[in-house]
C-alpha cells in the first residue's frame, strides 16, 4: 500500500512539474493537456497526504502536502490580492452607463467623454463555430454596457444576426478579420462604441485566425488598442498552439511608448502553461490576476466545477482592472467575461 501511494505521488509531482518548463517547450502533445489539468492535482495530493498521516508515515505526508501546495499555487494567485486590492467596483459605469442621446452625434460625444475619463467595460466570447445566440449577445451587450466587445470564432450568418438583432446601434464600429482556411473555428471581430482613430484587419501574424484590431486615440499623444485573438486549440496542432499565444507577446514588445494593447480572447492557455506566461512575460497582465478577486473560469460552459481558465482580458501598462466577471451566453460552450479596465 505505501509503496502504491509513493508511485502514485511521484506520477502527480512529475505532472505538476510539467507546468515549470521553459516557454514554448508545453507545445506537444499531450502536455497542453495534461498541463491545463495541473491545478486538480490537488485532490490526489491531499488524499495522499491524508492517507499518509493515518499510517503514520510523516515522509509521505509532507511530501504530498507540499505537492497539494504547488498544485495550488498558482490558483491562489487569483485571490491573494484581496487585502490590498481596491474595490472600484462602483466605478464600473461611471461615465459609460450614461444613457445614449437621441442621435448618433450625441451618443458618441458621450462616448468620448467617458473614454477620456479612462473606463471601458469590455466583453469577449467565443462563439462556438457562430452558434452563439445573436439576441443574447446584444442583450449582454445593452445589460453590462459594453464599450468593447471581442468575438471568436465568428461566421457571416452570426454578423449578420448581431446586425439584425441590434448591435450594430449600440457599438457602431467594428473591424472583422478575414476568412481564411487558417481559422479555427471562425473569424474574429471587435466592436467598440467610439470611433476608433485606426483599424486593421490583422494586428499580429499568428498561426491562427487574425486578429483584428481597433485603436482609440487618448490624447493627442498615445493611442489604446483592443484585438481580439484566438490561437489554435492543441488539437489543431500543438506546435502552432504554442506559437500562436507566444506570437501575441509581439503586441506588446512592438507598441509605442505610452500606447496601451488589450488581447480580448479564447487563448485556449491558463497560468500553467508555459507559453501563456511566456505571453505575461512579454508586457501583458492579466485582468482576473489584476483584481485578484477570485478565478473567472470560462470552459466548459454546461458544467459548474470543473471549469478552466481559457479566455482573458489581458492588458500592458496604463490600465488597472476591476469587476471582472464570466457569465452565461445561450448557444456556446464558453462564458463570456468582462472586465472593466480604467486608465491609471
Amino acid at each position: 500500500m505505501a509503496i502504491a501511494l509513493w508511485i502514485v505521488l511521484l506520477v502527480c509531482v512529475v505532472w505538476i512539474a510539467l507546468s515549470e518548463m521553459p516557454v514554448g517547450w508545453d507545445g506537444h502533445q499531450p502536455l497542453p493537456y495534461l498541463i491545463a489539468l495541473a491545478p486538480l492535482l490537488w485532490i490526489p495530493t491531499l488524499a495522499i497526504a491524508v492517507a499518509g498521516i493515518a499510517t503514520h508515515d510523516t515522509a509521505l505526508a509532507v511530501v504530498a502536502s507540499i505537492a497539494c501546495i504547488a498544485s495550488l499555487l498558482r490558483k491562489i494567485a487569483y485571490w491573494n490580492n484581496n487585502l490590498t486590492s481596491i474595490n472600484t467596483a462602483q466605478m464600473v459605469a461611471d461615465k459609460l452607463a450614461e444613457k445614449r442621446g437621441t442621435s448618433r452625434e450625441t451618443h458618441v460625444s458621450t462616448a468620448v467623454e467617458a473614454a477620456k475619463h479612462g473606463r471601458f467595460r469590455v466583453m469577449t466570447l467565443n462563439c462556438r463555430f457562430g452558434r452563439a445566440n445573436a439576441a443574447a449577445i446584444v442583450s449582454a451587450v445593452k445589460e453590462r454596457d459594453i464599450a468593447v466587445l471581442a468575438l471568436q470564432e465568428l461566421t457571416d450568418d452570426l454578423v449578420a444576426a448581431l446586425d439584425e438583432a441590434g448591435l450594430s446601434d449600440l457599438l457602431p464600429y467594428r473591424q472583422l478579420g478575414e476568412n481564411k482556411d487558417t481559422d479555427n473555428g471562425g473569424f474574429n471581430g471587435v466592436w467598440i462604441r467610439v470611433e476608433p482613430s485606426d483599424t486593421s484587419p490583422v494586428t499580429v501574424e499568428i498561426p491562427a485566425a487574425d486578429v483584428p484590431g481597433v485603436c482609440f486615440p487618448i490624447d493627442s499623444m498615445r493611442g489604446i488598442t483592443f484585438v481580439s485573438a484566438h490561437p489554435k486549440s492543441p488539437m489543431r496542432g500543438c506546435r502552432d498552439w504554442s506559437a500562436g499565444i507566444i506570437g501575441l507577446g509581439e503586441l506588446a514588445t512592438s507598441q509605442k511608448k505610452g500606447d496601451i494593447t488589450v488581447i480580448l480572447g479564447d487563448l485556449n492557455s491558463g497560468t500553467d502553461h508555459p507559453s501563456f506566461r511566456g505571453l505575461l512575460a512579454a508586457g501583458f497582465k492579466d485582468a482576473a490576476l489584476d483584481e485578484a478577486k477570485g478565478r473567472r473560469a470560462t470552459f466548459p460552459s454546461w458544467i459548474p466545477w470543473p471549469r478552466l481558465i481559457l479566455d482573458h482580458v489581458l492588458f500592458t501598462a496604463g490600465l488597472d482592472a476591476s469587476d471582472v466577471r464570466s457569465f452565461t451566453v445561450n448557444g456556446t460552450d464558453h462564458l463570456a467575461l468582462a472586465a472593466t479596465l480604467t486608465l491609471k
